[in-house]
Protein backbone atom coordinates (compact mmCIF):
# COMPACT_ATOMS: atom_id res chain seq x y z
CA UNK A 1 0.00 0.00 0.00
CA UNK A 2 1.63 3.35 -0.77
CA UNK A 3 0.47 7.14 -0.19
CA UNK A 4 -0.14 9.09 -3.22
CA UNK A 5 2.09 12.24 -2.75
CA UNK A 6 -1.06 14.56 -3.43
CA UNK A 7 -2.13 13.18 -0.06
CA UNK A 8 0.88 13.82 1.85
CA UNK A 9 0.81 17.35 0.78
CA UNK A 10 -2.63 17.38 2.05
CA UNK A 11 -2.65 16.22 5.23
CA UNK A 12 -3.31 18.92 8.29
CA UNK A 13 -0.03 20.12 10.09
CA UNK A 14 -0.30 21.81 13.16
CA UNK A 15 3.02 24.37 14.29
CA UNK A 16 3.58 24.61 17.92
CA UNK A 17 6.40 27.03 19.29
CA UNK A 18 6.08 30.13 21.51
CA UNK A 19 8.85 32.16 18.87
CA UNK A 20 7.00 33.85 16.16
CA UNK A 21 10.09 33.36 14.38
CA UNK A 22 10.53 29.74 14.37
CA UNK A 23 6.51 29.51 13.68
CA UNK A 24 7.72 31.38 10.52
CA UNK A 25 10.26 30.04 9.46
CA UNK A 26 8.71 26.40 10.04
CA UNK A 27 5.31 27.53 8.02
CA UNK A 28 7.59 29.08 5.10
CA UNK A 29 9.31 26.04 4.97
CA UNK A 30 6.27 23.66 4.58
CA UNK A 31 4.65 26.00 2.04
CA UNK A 32 7.81 26.10 0.07
CA UNK A 33 7.53 21.83 -0.32
CA UNK A 34 3.92 22.36 -1.31
CA UNK A 35 2.03 21.50 1.92
CA UNK A 36 -1.29 23.71 1.80
CA UNK A 37 -3.00 22.42 4.99
CA UNK A 38 -1.15 24.01 7.62
CA UNK A 39 -1.94 25.53 11.82
CA UNK A 40 0.24 27.43 13.49
CA UNK A 41 0.01 28.19 17.42
CA UNK A 42 2.03 30.32 19.60
CA UNK A 43 0.12 28.83 23.20
CA UNK A 44 0.81 25.31 23.73
CA UNK A 45 -2.51 25.05 26.51
CA UNK A 46 -4.38 25.17 22.89
CA UNK A 47 -2.95 22.55 21.36
CA UNK A 48 -5.24 19.58 22.85
CA UNK A 49 -8.48 21.31 21.78
CA UNK A 50 -7.27 22.18 18.49
CA UNK A 51 -6.03 18.61 17.93
CA UNK A 52 -9.93 17.68 18.77
CA UNK A 53 -11.27 19.75 16.58
CA UNK A 54 -8.93 19.30 13.60
CA UNK A 55 -7.57 15.31 14.04
CA UNK A 56 -4.15 17.01 12.80
CA UNK A 57 -1.88 14.24 10.84
CA UNK A 58 1.04 16.11 12.30
CA UNK A 59 2.00 18.25 15.19
CA UNK A 60 5.26 20.13 15.13
CA UNK A 61 5.62 20.70 18.94
CA UNK A 62 8.66 22.80 20.57
CA UNK A 63 9.42 21.33 23.78
CA UNK A 64 10.68 24.09 25.61
CA UNK A 65 7.73 26.70 26.17
CA UNK A 66 6.96 28.73 29.30
CA UNK A 67 3.46 27.74 31.17
CA UNK A 68 3.07 24.45 29.43
CA UNK A 69 6.15 22.83 28.01
CA UNK A 70 6.02 20.27 25.38
CA UNK A 71 5.97 17.24 27.51
CA UNK A 72 2.69 18.50 29.22
CA UNK A 73 1.28 18.70 25.77
CA UNK A 74 2.28 15.03 24.84
CA UNK A 75 0.93 13.94 28.48
CA UNK A 76 -2.35 15.86 27.17
CA UNK A 77 -2.88 14.74 24.32
CA UNK A 78 -2.83 10.91 25.15
CA UNK A 79 -6.22 11.42 26.58
CA UNK A 80 -7.74 11.68 23.66
CA UNK A 81 -9.18 8.56 23.21
CA UNK A 82 -10.23 8.59 20.04
CA UNK A 83 -6.40 8.54 18.76
CA UNK A 84 -3.88 5.87 19.93
CA UNK A 85 -1.38 6.97 17.10
CA UNK A 86 0.68 9.94 18.50
CA UNK A 87 0.92 12.01 15.70
CA UNK A 88 4.08 14.13 17.38
CA UNK A 89 7.06 15.64 15.87
CA UNK A 90 9.11 17.10 18.65
CA UNK A 91 11.47 19.97 17.93
CA UNK A 92 14.54 20.38 20.85
CA UNK A 93 17.84 21.86 21.05
CA UNK A 94 18.33 19.83 24.05
CA UNK A 95 20.27 16.20 23.04
CA UNK A 96 18.97 14.91 26.76
CA UNK A 97 15.51 15.71 25.61
CA UNK A 98 15.06 13.76 22.72
CA UNK A 99 15.16 10.05 24.16
CA UNK A 100 12.75 11.65 26.93
CA UNK A 101 10.30 12.63 24.43
CA UNK A 102 10.52 9.51 22.30
CA UNK A 103 9.70 7.69 25.77
CA UNK A 104 7.03 10.28 26.40
CA UNK A 105 5.11 8.93 23.13
CA UNK A 106 6.64 11.21 20.51
CA UNK A 107 7.03 9.55 16.95
CA UNK A 108 10.49 11.15 16.16
CA UNK A 109 12.19 14.37 16.73
CA UNK A 110 13.87 17.89 15.00
CA UNK A 111 17.23 19.49 16.34
CA UNK A 112 17.55 22.85 16.51
CA UNK A 113 19.25 24.74 14.72
CA UNK A 114 16.95 23.58 12.18
CA UNK A 115 18.71 21.88 8.91
CA UNK A 116 15.98 22.14 6.50
CA UNK A 117 16.83 19.38 4.28
CA UNK A 118 16.77 17.05 7.66
CA UNK A 119 13.09 18.85 8.99
CA UNK A 120 11.25 18.42 5.25
CA UNK A 121 12.63 14.19 5.05
CA UNK A 122 11.27 13.64 9.08
CA UNK A 123 8.13 15.28 7.98
CA UNK A 124 7.51 13.63 4.62
CA UNK A 125 8.40 10.20 6.14
CA UNK A 126 6.52 10.99 9.25
CA UNK A 127 3.51 12.16 7.14
CA UNK A 128 3.70 8.35 4.73
CA UNK A 129 3.58 6.77 7.75
CA UNK A 130 0.52 8.32 9.35
CA UNK A 131 -1.26 7.78 6.38
CA UNK A 132 -0.50 4.69 6.25
CA UNK A 133 -1.94 3.79 9.96
CA UNK A 134 -4.95 5.67 9.03
CA UNK A 135 -6.19 3.77 6.04
CA UNK A 136 -4.79 0.49 7.97
CA UNK A 137 -7.24 1.57 10.56
CA UNK A 138 -9.79 2.60 8.12
CA UNK A 139 -9.71 -0.75 6.45
CA UNK A 140 -9.88 -2.63 9.59
CA UNK A 141 -13.08 -1.02 10.63
CA UNK A 142 -14.94 -2.20 7.22
CA UNK A 143 -13.85 -5.54 7.23
CA UNK A 144 -15.15 -5.44 10.91
CA UNK A 145 -18.76 -4.05 9.78
CA UNK A 146 -18.83 -6.11 6.65
CA UNK A 147 -18.26 -9.16 8.85
CA UNK A 148 -20.39 -8.41 11.18
CA UNK A 149 -23.15 -7.34 8.31
CA UNK A 150 -22.36 -10.62 6.79
CA UNK A 151 -22.86 -12.64 10.29
CA UNK A 152 -26.66 -10.72 10.24
CA UNK A 153 -27.42 -12.39 7.05
CA UNK A 154 -26.12 -15.24 8.03
CA UNK A 155 -28.22 -15.78 11.03
CA UNK A 156 -31.51 -14.57 9.20
CA UNK A 157 -30.55 -17.08 7.04
CA UNK A 158 -30.43 -19.74 9.17
CA UNK A 159 -33.55 -18.42 10.80
CA UNK A 160 -35.44 -18.66 7.70
CA UNK A 161 -33.95 -21.98 6.08
CA UNK A 162 -34.85 -23.40 9.64
CA UNK A 163 -38.41 -22.25 9.22
CA UNK A 164 -38.65 -23.65 5.87
CA UNK A 165 -37.05 -26.79 7.23
CA UNK A 166 -39.95 -26.83 9.52
CA UNK A 167 -43.21 -25.91 7.81
CA UNK A 168 -42.17 -27.11 4.11
CA UNK A 169 -39.21 -29.86 3.76
CA UNK A 170 -39.61 -33.49 3.36
CA UNK A 171 -36.24 -34.12 4.31
CA UNK A 172 -32.90 -31.94 5.51
CA UNK A 173 -29.30 -32.18 5.61
CA UNK A 174 -25.94 -30.98 6.70
CA UNK A 175 -22.68 -30.77 5.75
CA UNK A 176 -19.28 -30.32 8.50
CA UNK A 177 -16.80 -27.98 6.22
CA UNK A 178 -14.57 -31.33 4.78
CA UNK A 179 -17.83 -32.47 3.40
CA UNK A 180 -19.06 -35.02 5.79
CA UNK A 181 -22.63 -35.18 6.70
CA UNK A 182 -23.29 -34.57 10.17
CA UNK A 183 -27.35 -34.80 9.22
CA UNK A 184 -29.66 -36.46 7.09
CA UNK A 185 -32.95 -36.40 6.30
CA UNK A 186 -33.71 -38.14 2.88
CA UNK A 187 -31.99 -38.91 -0.45
CA UNK A 188 -29.42 -35.91 -0.75
CA UNK A 189 -26.23 -39.19 -0.11
CA UNK A 190 -27.64 -41.23 -3.02
CA UNK A 191 -28.29 -38.03 -5.12
CA UNK A 192 -24.36 -37.04 -4.58
CA UNK A 193 -23.37 -40.95 -5.48
CA UNK A 194 -22.70 -41.96 -1.75
CA UNK A 195 -23.32 -44.75 0.03
CA UNK A 196 -26.01 -44.31 2.96
CA UNK A 197 -24.07 -46.01 5.80
CA UNK A 198 -22.26 -43.29 7.74
CA UNK A 199 -24.84 -43.08 10.55
CA UNK A 200 -25.11 -46.37 12.95
CA UNK A 201 -28.85 -45.30 12.73
CA UNK A 202 -28.76 -45.98 9.04
CA UNK A 203 -29.66 -48.89 6.93
CA UNK A 204 -26.53 -49.66 4.63
CA UNK A 205 -27.55 -49.14 1.24
CA UNK A 206 -25.81 -48.51 -2.08
CA UNK A 207 -26.63 -45.87 -4.64
CA UNK A 208 -29.68 -46.41 -6.63
CA UNK A 209 -28.99 -45.75 -10.14
CA UNK A 210 -31.24 -43.96 -12.40
CA UNK A 211 -30.54 -40.44 -11.09
CA UNK A 212 -29.42 -37.75 -13.55
CA UNK A 213 -25.35 -37.43 -13.92
CA UNK A 214 -25.56 -33.85 -15.35
CA UNK A 215 -27.51 -32.48 -12.41
CA UNK A 216 -25.80 -34.42 -10.12
CA UNK A 217 -22.59 -32.89 -11.39
CA UNK A 218 -24.05 -29.52 -11.12
CA UNK A 219 -25.64 -29.96 -7.53
CA UNK A 220 -22.09 -31.15 -6.46
CA UNK A 221 -20.35 -28.04 -8.47
CA UNK A 222 -22.75 -25.89 -6.12
CA UNK A 223 -21.74 -27.43 -2.58
CA UNK A 224 -17.87 -27.22 -3.99
CA UNK A 225 -18.29 -23.62 -5.03
CA UNK A 226 -20.22 -22.85 -1.40
CA UNK A 227 -22.74 -21.51 -3.20
CA UNK A 228 -26.40 -20.95 -2.05
CA UNK A 229 -28.98 -22.77 -4.51
CA UNK A 230 -32.63 -22.58 -4.27
CA UNK A 231 -35.19 -25.29 -6.24
CA UNK A 232 -32.70 -27.00 -7.70
CA UNK A 233 -34.02 -29.72 -9.84
CA UNK A 234 -33.23 -33.37 -9.48
CA UNK A 235 -34.79 -36.42 -10.42
CA UNK A 236 -34.26 -39.98 -10.94
CA UNK A 237 -35.86 -42.87 -12.95
CA UNK A 238 -36.13 -45.77 -11.00
CA UNK A 239 -35.57 -49.45 -11.69
CA UNK A 240 -39.39 -50.31 -12.16
CA UNK A 241 -39.57 -47.48 -14.36
CA UNK A 242 -41.01 -45.13 -12.34
CA UNK A 243 -40.08 -41.43 -12.23
CA UNK A 244 -39.62 -39.21 -9.15
CA UNK A 245 -38.27 -35.00 -9.13
CA UNK A 246 -36.89 -33.42 -6.21
CA UNK A 247 -36.22 -29.76 -5.61
CA UNK A 248 -33.44 -29.12 -3.44
CA UNK A 249 -32.67 -25.76 -1.63
CA UNK A 250 -29.05 -25.59 0.06
CA UNK A 251 -26.68 -22.85 1.63
CA UNK A 252 -23.35 -22.51 2.96
CA UNK A 253 -23.11 -21.77 6.84
CA UNK A 254 -20.51 -19.35 7.96
CA UNK A 255 -19.32 -18.44 11.45
CA UNK A 256 -19.13 -15.40 13.25
CA UNK A 257 -15.63 -14.92 12.04
CA UNK A 258 -16.85 -15.55 8.44
CA UNK A 259 -14.89 -19.09 8.35
CA UNK A 260 -16.68 -21.76 6.50
CA UNK A 261 -18.60 -24.49 8.67
CA UNK A 262 -20.31 -26.18 6.09
CA UNK A 263 -23.48 -27.11 4.04
CA UNK A 264 -27.13 -26.80 5.36
CA UNK A 265 -30.12 -27.69 2.86
CA UNK A 266 -33.90 -29.35 2.57
CA UNK A 267 -35.59 -31.23 -0.32
CA UNK A 268 -38.87 -31.75 -0.95
CA UNK A 269 -40.24 -34.77 -3.58
CA UNK A 270 -42.67 -32.90 -5.85
CA UNK A 271 -43.44 -35.47 -8.83
CA UNK A 272 -43.77 -38.94 -8.68
CA UNK A 273 -45.24 -41.23 -11.90
CA UNK A 274 -44.78 -44.99 -11.86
Amino acid sequence: MTIPESDILKASILIVDDQQSNVVLLEQMLISSGYSNIALTMKPQEVCALHRQHDFDLILLDLQMPRMDGFAVIDALKTNERDDYLPVLVITAQPGHKLRALQAGARDFISKPFDLLEIRTRIRNMLEVRLLYRNLANHSRELESRVLERTAELRESEARYRSLTELASDWYWEQDGDGAFTKVSGPVQEMLGLRVDVFPEAEPAEPQDGWNEIQRTALLTHIAGRTPFVGFLFERVNDDGSRQEFRVSGEPMFNEAADFIGYRGIGVEVFSRT
